[in-house]
């Protein structure tokens, strides 16, 4: 019983010194760490709807990348050419990522194990092929540029950076908390039973398809509206956002910080964003390093940053 308490009192100091980092310090940070810090928090809900496919629900996709493009398309159009308003983007965004990802999972969830992995990153791909040809909708390779940030007509600067990192901060700990209320509900541990024991779920009498449908759209429409939010972040969208080296990054994410978790997609989403924009300044052969960076964690840390800690922590206590 002291032994739980203590690790619970561990976790909640944790918690209570990220939450500092995040919330009250990024006044006193540089701009380039609070811009990074940006990046990373629209990054993380990528990964944490990513971790609802791979980790609870065993759903290997490689493909969540798309979502994320056509969320952040689907803002920079409806802005740019039909100027229209942050709610009207943000609800389109989502709705054309869980659209697509009810089409994809039609297609797709027939499939199991490296099949499904394979179907979703060829998707994945003819989205790009899409996004970069389509050049009366989608700029092509040119993008859409100069993308204004929201006027939410509360005073708010959105082009101040700080004053744009708490307007994310806000999304991201909403959607954190939506996700793990997902993850904590009864549907959420019949994702985890699918994952643990598909053919005992079936045996149960739980619609095992249903389920796994259900999931793909739900984390498609997080993707989608981290996307929406990309848009306005970067304020330009192009093909890159949608292809292979994306795609692959989000799976980095969750692999690194620990799949399964919630908590360790973010530290990958930071640890993956602040690794590249750091590397990238001193070699163009930053992918080498994030490369020998997975087969690290890989080799030495199959559970990502989280399962070493725990790892860490019942080696203290053996000793």
């Amino acid at each position: 019983m002291l032994k739980r308490l203590e690790s619970r009192k561990r976790k909640l100091l944790a918690l209570g010194a990220i939450a500092l980092v995040l919330v009250l310090l990024p006044p006193v940070f540089p701009t380039y760490v609070v811009i990074l810090m940006t990046q990373s928090l629209v990054y993380a809900i990528v990964a944490m709807s990513l971790d609802v496919l791979i980790g609870y629900t065993n759903l290997k996709s490689l493909g969540h990348g798309a979502f994320f493009a056509i969320g952040a398309y689907t803002s920079a159009i409806l802005v740019t050419k039909l100027h229209v308003g942050f709610g009207v983007s943000l609800l389109s965004s989502m709705g054309m990522a869980a659209g697509a990802s009810a089409l994809v999972g039609l297609l797709t969830l027939r499939a199991a194990g490296i099949y499904f992995l394979l179907i979703t990153l060829a998707i994945a791909m003819c989205i790009w092929g899409l996004l970069y040809r389509w050049v009366s909708l989608t700029g092509g390779d040119n993008g859409i540029m100069d993308i204004p940030r929201p006027n939410l007509g509360l005073g708010l600067d959105l082009l101040d950076t700080v004053t744009f990192y708490y307007f994310i901060l806000f999304f991201f700990v909403a959607c954190l908390i939506l996700i793990f209320l997902l993850v904590r509900s009864p549907f959420g541990r019949t994702l985890v039973g699918i994952r643990d024991s598909e053919s005992r779920m079936k045996v149960l009498g739980f619609n095992v398809w249903l389920h796994k449908y259900l999931a793909l759209i739900i984390a498609g429409a997080f993707a989608g509206l981290a996307g929406n939010l990309y848009a306005y972040y970067n304020r330009f969208v192009g093909p890159n956002d949608s292809d292979l080296m994306q795609c692959m990054e989000f799976v980095l994410m969750v692999s690194i910080g620990g799949q399964g978790t919630l908590i360790g997609p973010n530290i990958g989403a930071f640890i993956i964003t602040f690794l590249k924009n750091m590397v990238s300044v001193y070699t163009k052969r930053y992918l080498m390093i994030l490369a020998f960076v997975y087969i690290l964690t890989a080799k030495y840390a199959p559970e990502g940053v989280i399962g070493l800690l725990k790892r860490f922590q019942t080696r203290g206590k053996l000793a």
